[in-house]
């Protein structure tokens, strides 16, 4: 439950930095590891044993392994960018990080995938049955033992926020079966606007958008605001996902933690690929390459350069790029002036700025 006890430990967190960062990386390293810590505290534990062994316990270690915690992070940000109290927004960013871990969980089921964040996957290290049935577990730690159970917020404002994370969960699936079906089908007639469609649903929702979203709504936002974030932060993760996908590509820092390449051995749709299926004079080798779930380096280096001759690297790049620029001048338009509202512009840049 977020009792008073949790949400002066938001309060503690941010006072504890003297020297406020000034970007929006410098902010996730400052408070990355806290606001772990703070996630983690909603899990309950069984009275049961073997249900903390295969349930429970997998899940606090799964979740304990959680990257950069951007999400809740964003959440707290666009609380404090509308003059909210930050410790409102607590359960719902809570929330939503237990549903990326889900997401996660299934994620890397679906696609068979190998490494997770440097560890196997958990499919890999549970089983099939027992990691679906912890990821189902993330979903229900997403409403249960969070925004319903918190005593900081009203009624009206609990169910709002609730509506918000279960159009996210319809919205992900969505994009999410546009992604498995297009490569179970061998789909290559996708089009860029196919790819924006998915994207947006299955990430751009729950990475940036609905963050900012239930955030303000905590911090007591009204209606134009509340918008003006959403449009904001569906811009900004599409853009992190269309860099993710670069990541992927073109990654060398970290790039056995991100699976490298595997997006090519999946057969994945992403921006430049579907790009490069409309622009490249070698179309029939890609899509030989993208339906042969290679995992030999020398052919996934040749996929990628066949992307890079056709323009498709730079293409996405800068699709991304321009997408920011307009999504940050909204936001200027909308949202006062304030340090959480700088972090918000940093993060957008930093979401088109990750690559090595």
């Amino acid at each position: 439950m977020a009792d008073a006890n949790k949400a002066n430990r938001v309060r503690e967190m941010f006072d504890s930095v003297r020297e406020k960062p000034e970007s929006f990386g410098e902010y996730l390293d400052c408070y990355a590891d806290q606001v772990g810590d703070l996630v983690n505290s909603f899990i309950v534990r069984s009275d049961h044993p073997g249900i903390n062994e295969y349930l429970y316990d997998p899940w606090i270690r799964y979740s304990r392994n959680g990257g950069k915690r951007h999400r809740p992070l964003i959440a707290f940000a666009s609380c404090q960018a509308v003059g909210g109290d930050v410790d409102r927004a607590l359960s719902a960013a809570a929330a939503i990080e237990h549903f990326h871990s889900a997401a996660l969980v299934h994620d890397d089921i679906a696609d068979e995938g190998e490494l997770r964040r440097g560890e196997p996957c958990l499919h890999h290290s549970l089983g099939l049955g027992l990691a679906i049935n912890v990821g189902d577990l993330g979903l229900s730690c997403m409403v249960e033992e969070t925004v319903l159970e918190d005593g900081l917020l009203d009624d009206a404002t609990k169910v709002r926020i609730l509506k918000e994370l279960a159009r996210m969960t319809r919205a992900t699936i969505e994009g999410q079966a546009l992604d498995i079906g297009w490569a179970r089908d061998e789909r290559y007639d996708i089009g860029v606007e196919d790819y924006l469609t998915m994207a947006t649903r299955k990430t751009a929702q729950y990475s940036a958008a609905v963050p900012l979203v239930v955030g303000a709504i905590a911090g007591g936002a009204g209606d134009g605001e509340v918008e003006a974030l959403r449009s904001f932060g569906l811009a900004a993760g599409l853009a992190f996902q269309i860099q993710d996908d670069l990541l992927n590509l073109l990654g060398e820092k970290g790039a056995k933690k991100k699976d490298f390449r595997s997006d090519i051995t999946e057969g994945k749709r992403t921006l430049v690929v579907v790009h490069a299926l409309q622009h490249s004079s070698r179309r029939d080798r890609l899509v030989e390459i993208l339906s042969g779930k290679e995992k030999d380096a020398a052919v996934l280096q040749e996929a990628v350069d066949i992307m890079t001759e056709s323009g498709s690297i730079d293409f996405a790049l800068e699709y991304a790029k321009g997408i920011v620029d307009r999504a940050k001048g909204e936001l200027i338009a909308s949202i006062a002036p304030s340090q959480p509202r700088d972090l918000l512009l940093s993060m957008a840049d930093w979401s088109v700025s990750r690559l090595i």
